[in-house]
């Protein structure tokens, strides 16, 4: 993708994103890797108000060269693009939001161990969050923008890919999911489909089963599931 596309498909996401409450007042961020680096929207910018031309652009040694001051998590973004793209060379879009029923399932109990095996969001309830989302790991608390977050996020993509399964989300304690795809519609999409089913699986008031394996398998079959 071009940088004016890709400058003008970050303004048009974060518009739609704003407008359908999927993002609300500065919270969120979406970064594109282009030929040359990268781009990502402003620290404190809110996504449905973005001007293409006030995007921040960032060199592919971390430096900023235009823009309003660039998202404080672009340090977070480049960690996954370097690791995700060893899995998927396609990743070329991230979008982190404060997705309300996202949050919501990491506020209820902690459940982190010693194991260093980081807890999933969400069971595979549905077949289009099997198909469109896949795995969300749980990622621990720490404060926005902290450099501790990155080797947690490195390490889950680390793991998943190397038993097969790239991921395109994880999900961050309290902050919210990054999704990751290769463009932003797919993107945007992941991040629908994420947060619909977090909506689902929150709104329960009966205990909710997992797809069974017969039926996991099934969608393996049809449609190349890596779950």
């Amino acid at each position: 993708m071009n940088e004016q596309l890709a400058r003008e498909e970050i303004c048009r996401i974060g518009k739609s994103l704003f407008d359908r409450s999927y993002v609300h007042a500065t919270a969120g961020n979406i970064s594109v890797r282009i030929e040359d680096g990268f781009l990502i929207t402003p620290t404190d910018a809110c996504l449905g108000f973005l001007d293409p031309d006030r995007l921040a652009k960032i060199d592919i040694h971390g430096q900023q060269l235009s823009g309003d001051k660039a998202s404080k998590t672009m340090a977070l973004h480049a960690a996954i693009y370097n690791k995700a793209r060893q899995f998927d060379q396609d990743t070329s879009c991230i979008i982190h939001t404060h997705s309300t029923h996202c949050v919501a399932l990491t506020l209820e109990s902690n459940p982190f161990t010693d194991d260093g095996v980081l807890p999933e969001l969400l069971p595979a309830i549905t077949p289009y969050f099997v198909m469109k989302v896949g795995h969300v790991p749980t990622i621990p608390y720490a404060s926005p923008g902290s450099v501790k977050t990155i080797g947690f996020v490195e390490k889950a993509i680390e793991a998943y890919g190397r038993a097969g399964i790239p991921l395109r989300a994880c999900m961050l304690s309290r902050l919210g999911p990054y999704v990751w795809n290769n463009s932003p519609s797919s993107a945007m999409a992941t991040l629908e489909e994420l947060e619909e089913t977090a909506k689902l699986f929150y709104l329960k008031n009966v205990p909710i089963n997992s797809l069974t394996d017969a039926q996991l398998n099934e969608l393996r079959t049809a449609f190349a599931v890596r779950w």
